[in-house]
């Protein structure tokens, strides 16, 4: 009788992965371009790989891949530049795909999480619960939560939006992934101590966190690519022109892909303090012990490795040093 409960088990088990997994009916049109190939990219952690491609013939393409639905991916017709985000769910869906301006003219018909995804694009001032609670079962909730609001959220409101998500929701990787983040999170709260990690200068040489603590240091997350980051820049440069003799040091990590461009932007921007990257993107090593899902973000810690603030920008850094550095003296 074990056995066969444990056969049912089984079987149970491989019917319902088989039953998140589905042939595309996935077809449409290419316009305002002469690409020849259209390729199919999987999400992750912000994120596209390619999965699949089809050649383009009289202007179409269509694509049977088997892929887990519902679910975000990417079309694309160059995999350096950033896809149309489709949600990809069972049964027929239909795209133009228009690659002029982001993608942003493009039209997916027959996807109701891409539907509701648009919705939530051209919405403002959305409240991510209330969102939730209006759509608890749909796969663009659990990505939203997760892309969009993760960075803004305690480990506590994490927690609680997670909870407004239906049941069919909670195996999700992106559920998955944000439960993992809020343990995370909670362990990096102000009073508590930093992580030590190690990592690579531009020059190579292995540099360790912990023996490279003196006064206060700021652990900037930062890259290349990054708008907001290359704008923050001359804040941290003036914060650390004012205070690195008064005991302010800087280590930062780079979530660069190309050695190339984190060494121009370290040059092009004045950074004279201590850099470090693995050159992983948004799979650096560092980041994720961190909690980062955006940038730029920081913590600043004393001598001991304990965090005394977090994300501090502009003027509140040099107030927070000010306030740190000169009662001091």
């Amino acid at each position: 009788m074990k056995k066969i409960l444990l056969g049912f088990a089984l079987f149970l088990g491989i019917f319902q992965t088989q039953a998140q997994e589905n042939n595309l009916q996935l077809k449409g049109t290419v316009v305002d371009t002469v690409a020849q190939y259209v390729y199919l990219q999987k999400f992750h952690n912000k994120m596209f790989t390619t999965i699949d491609s089809v050649k383009v013939k009289d202007g179409s393409f269509s694509f049977k891949t088997k892929v887990k639905t519902p679910e975000l991916y990417g079309l694309s017709v160059n995999t350096a530049d950033s896809p149309l985000y489709i949600f990809l769910e069972k049964g027929p869906i239909t795209v133009k795909l228009s690659p002029k301006k982001y993608y942003t003219n493009s039209v997916v018909e027959g996807s109701t999480a891409q539907d509701l995804f648009e919705t939530y694009k051209k919405t403002k001032d959305v409240e991510i619960s209330k969102f939730i609670t209006e759509h608890p079962a749909s796969i663009v909730s659990a990505y939203v939560l997760y892309r969009n609001w993760s960075y803004r959220l305690t480990p506590e409101q994490i927690t609680q939006n997670i909870a407004l998500l239906d049941k069919s929701q909670q195996s999700t990787t992106y559920v998955k992934e944000l439960k993992e983040l809020a343990i995370v999170l909670d362990g990096l709260a102000v009073g508590k101590k930093a992580p030590d990690f190690t990592a690579n200068n531009p020059e190579g040489k292995p540099i360790r966190f912990s023996e490279n603590l003196k006064g206060y240091t700021l652990v900037d997350f930062w890259a290349s690519w990054c708008g907001p980051c290359r704008r923050e820049n001359p804040n941290i440069v003036a914060a650390y022109k004012e205070f690195h003799d008064k005991g302010f040091n800087i280590i930062a990590i780079s979530l660069d892909k190309k050695k190339e461009n984190w060494i121009k932007g370290i040059q092009d921007d004045n950074l004279t303090w201590t850099h470090v990257s693995d050159l992983l993107f948004w799979n650096s090593a560092v980041a994720k012990l961190y909690g980062v899902r955006a940038i730029p973000a920081n913590y600043l810690v004393d001598s001991k490795g304990i965090i005394v603030a977090k994300n501090l920008h502009g003027e509140e850094l040099q107030s927070t040093l000010k306030s740190l550095l000169e009662s001091k003296i």
